[in-house]
């Protein structure tokens, strides 16, 4: 069996560095002035394809991102794990957009890239950690969705098996392809680079797609086709202001919850 897969990947700032200094006046992050990494939940969503095309050699994964040119490495770093190719979405029309707008461009690009049977993504990025992203592509493209997945098992006649997670456990769900599947960080994380794959990619150019590339309309895209505002960021920092050492005696602790809890 062959199947075409996609993988959506971001490159993201490192969340650990951003402040107010890093934000620009409209709310938007300095994107620049960050260290960078792959998403690791978009990276979970890479092992699983890269499983898959195990399972089913002739299968070929393609990865499409979207950012500024140095987030041609999201592509990069696919292909030193296995994948086969890959897009980057790259122009100043995208940028500033919100989940509904980049949604919108990420669909637009997927339908130039082709046929495809199961597109693969993480559940949430951490710059956002809004998990709307992938069920809005599956929205635009009319396709079926399962979220929170952990493992996918099999594919077979037409239809994707994969295990979820669900609040108290998993469950096993069965869905007609074509189908987009968002990956849970409670999914295997992925694979280390290849070393012959490395030398053979590491110096290949990526396919850069702008907004006329893929037929956007512009007032869909970056700022302008997002309705979500950051009015304000504020940085909060925890402040000890009162602490208790509270004893494991059966009084102690009842006079805790009455305390608590009246």
């Amino acid at each position: 069996m062959r199947l075409n897969i996609i993988v959506l990947a971001k490159q993201v700032p490192d969340t650990r560095c951003v402040g107010q200094a890093t934000m620009r006046a409209d709310g938007t992050i300095d994107r620049e002035a960050l260290p960078v990494i792959i998403n690791p939940d978009d990276m979970k969503a890479l092992e699983q394809a890269l499983r898959l095309k195990e399972l089913h050699p002739e299968s070929t994964i393609q990865v499409l991102t979207m950012g500024p040119s140095r987030a041609a490495d999201v592509v990069r770093e696919s292909l030193f794990r296995g994948a086969d190719g890959g897009y980057l979405l790259s122009d100043n029309a995208f940028r500033g957009a919100d989940t509904l707008a980049t949604s919108y461009a990420l669909a637009t690009a997927i339908g130039k890239m082709g046929e495809y049977d199961i597109i693969l993504c993480g559940r949430q990025t951490i710059d956002g950690e809004t998990a709307q992203v992938g069920s809005q592509v599956a929205e635009r493209l009319g396709i079926p969705q399962v979220t929170y997945a952990e493992e996918i098992l099999h594919v077979r006649e037409g239809h994707l098996t994969l295990k979820r997670h669900i609040d108290g456990g998993t469950e096993i769900v069965e869905v007609p392809l074509p189908l987009l599947v968002t990956v849970d960080s409670s999914a295997a994380s992925c694979r280390p680079r290849h070393a012959k794959l490395l030398m053979t990619h590491k110096h290949t150019d990526i396919m850069a797609w702008n907004a006329t590339d893929i037929k956007a309309d512009i007032t869909q895209c970056g700022i302008v086709g997002s309705p979500t505002r950051v009015k304000d960021i504020e940085t909060i920092v925890p402040t000890k202001k009162e602490s208790r050492v509270i004893g494991s005696s059966d009084e102690e602790i009842e006079n805790l919850m009455v305390e608590l809890f009246g």
